[in-house]
């Protein structure tokens, strides 16, 4: 067992190995909850003609996670752990995960205890035999959250018109779908809308939900005005994400014209009162705030295109690259 420590991360690798399948975990304070997970993901994985490995990440825990997996890791060679010296998030974390994974089918799983690891076979089934490229969990059971989650789900679906019924569940997915994926804190909800932007084929299994065995959630409804406002930069990003201008645009050209046909109606109407001249002016320095800020919009997009294209040769280079 070797322990590398870096200014961000420290891992904890058993040595050399390939897996066809790698179970992301992001773990935070789960350390009464990470030696029966792995447990049953031993049971799980026997037997199987698919090979796993399971990456846990410690996202900045301040109980003994780090010394719980320490211990696992002695028990299970098919873990694998990164930790990040302070919390970073689930989105964060499984971009960690994807860095050091081997398998070419992903697995979102949380330690929680609230998804059991037996349903991950049937999860990354239908992934393996080509039959999709992500499957997503429909939670089934009792949900502390469910109208929250039912409105948040029938927004997405309304925005994005994707065909699944709950977004943000445990989700398997080829190892490609990442490699597209935005690095946003929290944008990890909408891995799925962003799969189907891009052509990825996606499909839903219902998967058993169960009541948190110890532990606490680390979501509250503090996070719900965050999950709206992550839902419309997402609706942004895809609809005006590569041409800002389009958007702005539009607004600036609305404006413009508000002005001419105040302009008009004060030379031809003889309207010059005050509040019209109000109106002209400031429809006129919001239409060139609009124009202004989608110019520099337009700046930001050729940037972003720059590096994904920088991003995509590095991932190219990665693959050909032999696997640990």
């Amino acid at each position: 067992m070797t322990t590398i420590p870096t200014h961000r991360t420290a891992t904890v690798d058993p040595g050399p190995r390939t897996a066809d399948v790698s179970v992301l975990v992001p773990a935070r304070d789960e350390a009464e909850n990470l030696p029966t997970f792995l447990d049953l993901c031993a049971e799980a994985f026997q037997g199987r003609p698919e090979r796993y490995e399971v990456v846990v990440i410690d996202d900045g825990s301040r109980d003994d996670t780090a010394q719980v997996l320490v211990a696992a890791a002695a028990r299970h060679p098919f873990l694998r752990t990164v930790r990040h010296r302070s919390p970073r998030g689930i989105a964060d974390a499984l971009r960690t995960g994807y860095q050091i994974a081997s398998g070419d089918v992903l697995v979102f799983y949380p330690a929680d205890l609230q998804f059991l690891p037996a349903d991950i076979p049937r999860l990354v089934g239908p992934v393996l035999a080509g039959e999709c490229d992500m499957v997503t969990g429909r939670k089934e059971g009792k949900y502390e959250k469910a109208l929250v989650s039912g409105v948040y789900n029938a927004l997405s679906r309304f925005l994005f018109r994707v065909p699944v019924r709950d977004l943000n569940n445990v989700k398997a997915w080829r190892r490609e779908v990442m490699e597209g994926q935005p690095a946003r804190p929290d944008w990890h909800r909408y891995m799925i809308v962003l799969a189907a932007a891009q052509g990825f084929t996606v499909r839903e299994i219902p998967v058993a939900l169960y009541p948190r065995r110890a532990g606490r959630s680390k979501f509250g409804l503090s996070r719900i005005p965050v999950g709206v406002l992550d839902m419309l930069s997402v609706w942004f990003e895809l609809r005006f994400g590569r041409k800002p201008l389009l958007a702005f645009g539009i607004l600036g050209a609305g404006m413009f014209s508000i002005a001419a046909v105040g302009g008009v109606l004060v030379l031809i109407g003889g309207l010059g009162t005050r509040p019209v001249w109000a109106v002209i002016e400031t429809a006129l320095i919001l239409g060139s705030v609009f124009f202004a800020t989608g110019m520099l919009g337009e700046q930001v997009a050729s940037l972003r295109a720059e590096q994904r294209e920088m991003r995509r040769r590095l991932d190219d280079v990665s693959r050909s690259a032999p696997r640990p």
